[in-house]
């Protein structure tokens, strides 16, 4: 009995059709579980639920169609015209839920794709990890560090496929070969700046007037807040406009940051590390509630490599026009993909190139793991965190990114394990 518990629905029908093979009698199998012309077998089908169906939720649904080889089983939202738009779009067979754990009691159900807003993210991922549920989970991965870790461990100690939803390393991979073969040498330089990077940084700025409403009947706000603190409901809090309130988000840095940060920290080499200094210019002091502006974020690694953010949405903070995006004291590389000295490129092709990186659906057959892995997912989310913090404090901060603790600052340090609203805990 113990052996046969672990046995998956796809396990189970590729060794019956491997014992029809040696009967006398042949076993006779319909064409919708055999597959064929125009046909997925089941033991290829891979089952989704998506949990969070707001605007970016509501392209995993997707339609249920015959032929379609990753069909939505289950839809969940806190919000009951959400829910019902999901459930129409991904069409029959599709079952609707306001609460997510109950979705995590289902066997038929492989993956699980969360869209929710951050401050839900790591739980539900561990949830669903425990569950024996792959994840793939929207951007920013966490809301603060320490969940990172929780969901980093928790996909290793299970087993699970994790893909967080950037992928922008995907087309990094030359640069990366350019760092790799010390040709531009050390340290480095990189510059996140505008035009190539929009911060959005006015646009997710929380409201600082927010008078208390009442939660519209379609709203479950005590379910949507979760493990988030109580506050009012107020519209600005909800549906998008909750990436300017440090509850829930981290503002347009943690929004856009997921995807800008990714790539570079992928170039760099830093995905199973992170900087070691902080340092933000930035009003001060920042607002407790709704996030604000900031003019510029710098990190710097242990190798001395450095990562400047600027805004250009307050203060004089920008990088000089037509500035290198990444230079270190041997060669430069510009957003246009010219490059000093020239040649620089065509030297490059003597080298190797780095591993290849195994996207979702691949992974999701082989087990392999993902190029937005758990803890490369983290790493990222720790940076982001690490800079929105700097802006809060309004100092410099020193991380040690092994313990993943500051160093000499007990205010910071409780900052990265907040304590989540009862009965909610990791």
């Amino acid at each position: 009995m113990s052996e046969k518990k672990g046995i998956s629905r796809r396990q189970f029908i590729r060794g019956s059709i491997g014992v029809a093979g040696s009967l006398a009698f042949p076993l006779v199998l319909p064409r919708n579980v055999l597959g064929g012309p125009g046909r997925i077998p089941p033991s290829e089908v891979i089952n989704r639920a998506v949990i969070g169906t707001g605007s970016r939720g509501m392209g995993f649904v997707g339609i249920n169609q015959a032929k379609r080889p990753t069909p939505a089983l289950a839809v969940c939202d806190v919000d009951s015209k959400h829910l019902d738009k999901a459930i129409a779009t991904a069409g029959p067979g599709c079952k609707g839920y306001t609460d997510y754990r109950h979705i995590l009691d289902r066997k038929d159900i492989d993956v699980v794709y969360i869209a929710t807003p951050p401050h839900w993210h790591a739980l539900i991922a561990i949830h669903a990890m425990q569950a024996g549920k792959d994840v793939y989970c929207e951007k920013p991965m966490t809301k603060f560090i320490h969940e990172g870790r929780a969901v980093a461990d928790a996909a290793e100690r299970y087993g699970r496929v994790f893909q967080i939803g950037t992928f922008g390393r995907y087309s990094a991979q030359k640069l990366r070969k350019l760092v790799m073969s010390g040709l531009l040498g050390s340290p480095l330089l990189v510059r996140m700046s505008r035009p190539k990077y929009d911060w959005k940084v006015k646009m997710w700025s929380g409201r600082t007037d927010l008078e208390p409403q009442t939660p519209p009947e379609n709203l479950d706000w005590d379910m949507w807040l979760g493990p988030a603190p109580w506050k009012p409901f107020h519209k600005q809090r909800c549906h998008g406009s909750f990436r300017g309130y440090w509850d829930y988000d981290g503002g347009g840095f943690t929004d856009m940051g997921a995807h800008y940060f990714d790539p570079v920290q992928y170039i760099i080499g830093a995905d199973d590390t992170g900087p070691v200094e902080v340092e933000a210019k930035a009003p001060w002091p920042a607002h407790p509630d709704a996030i604000g502006l900031w003019g510029s974020i710098t990190y710097k690694f242990a190798n001395g490599t450095i990562v400047r953010c600027t805004s250009g949405e307050w203060g004089d903070e920008n990088e000089p026009e037509g500035a290198p995006f990444i230079e270190g004291p041997k060669g430069k590389v510009y957003d246009n993909d010219t490059a000093e000295p020239p040649g620089l490129f065509e030297e490059l092709s003597k080298f190797p190139d780095p591993p290849p990186l195994v996207d979702f659906d691949t992974a999701l057959r082989t087990r392999e793991q993902t190029g937005g892995n758990a803890e490369v997912g983290h790493r990222v989310a720790t940076i982001l965190h690490l800079g929105n913090l700097a802006i809060r404090l309004g100092r410099k901060l020193r991380w040690d990114p092994v313990k993943e603790r500051f160093i000499g600052d007990d205010e910071a340090n409780r900052f990265v394990n907040i304590p989540l609203r009862a009965p909610w805990r990791l």
